[in-house]
């Protein structure tokens, strides 16, 4: 059975999610609503990619997906549909679904434009409009106008010999997650030695399989259940350790190949 999935960076300190939900709820009344986390760090396009990204693919095929992150950064905010393996996506243009799908050239339809006289309401009831005619219609019979989605924030910056990553998540045990994915590591690394480069100071130079391939308290990186490339410690704390941070400027995370 789809769903309408809901993720933002609008935290739960008021009533904006509810009034969502309800807003959605009484345009597709059939579907239920799911929270995927409304604990984005505010204005992180990395991060909020990241976890749309890790999340959709475990829900039905068909099912609608309406990030309400960070709507109003451009001037005219656009409203675009997406649609990829069966999924849809109804999200700001802000380039949070190319940075999603890690490719500069993604097509969409454009579904509204807010201008001074809409609010965030208008918002998503036009979401809303829009999920119910997409369950008896494709988004090609609905007569939308194409559109190339705006790219913001391009893929991890490499050279010949190295890669500079950002941090995407620190999750509840302060695993630090950066934006290197299991299929770059194998176009890019292969079978070349590489050292893992952070805080200017500390090194990693081979993937582990489990926390438990060091010793407690050594640190290590792995890949994640979302194939991301993380950096911990077992059993320990690997953001507060070496001062790693979501949106940090000074995390000096880069993999150095040889």
């Amino acid at each position: 059975m789809s769903c309408i999935t809901l993720l933002s960076d609008m935290g739960l300190q008021d009533a904006s999610t509810a009034v969502a939900r309800g807003i959605l709820m009484q345009h597709a009344p059939a579907l239920p609503v799911v929270d995927i986390t409304h604990e984005i760090q505010p204005f992180n396009t990395r991060q909020a990619a990241y976890m749309l990204g890790s999340s959709f693919g475990n829900f039905p095929k068909g099912s609608f997906h309406v990030p309400l992150f960070d709507i109003f950064s451009e001037r005219l905010p656009v409203l675009v549909l997406y649609r990829f393996n069966g999924h849809y996506f109804l999200a700001p243009d802000n380039g949070l679904l190319p940075q999603m799908m890690l490719q500069n050239e993604l097509k969409g339809w454009t579904c509204f434009a807010l201008d001074g006289s809409h609010s965030f309401h208008d918002w998503i009831a036009k979401a809303g409009g829009i999920i119910t005619q997409l369950q008896t219609n494709t988004p090609e019979q609905l007569g939308l106008p194409e559109q190339m989605l705006k790219v913001k924030h391009p893929r991890p910056t490499q050279s010949a010999d190295s890669i500079t990553c950002e941090v995407v998540h620190v999750d509840q045990y302060e695993n630090v997650v950066i934006d290197f994915t299991r299929d770059q590591y194998e176009q890019l690394v292969k079978d070349r030695n590489f050292t893992l480069h952070f805080m200017r100071v500390e090194e990693i130079r081979e993937i582990s399989r489990n926390y438990n391939d060091v010793r407690e308290g050594y640190k290590l990186c792995r890949f994640n259940s979302n194939d991301h490339l993380e950096i911990c410690i077992n059993r320990g704390r690997a953001a507060s350790l070496f001062g790693l941070k979501l949106g940090g400027k000074n995390n000096n995370i880069k993999i150095e190949l040889q």
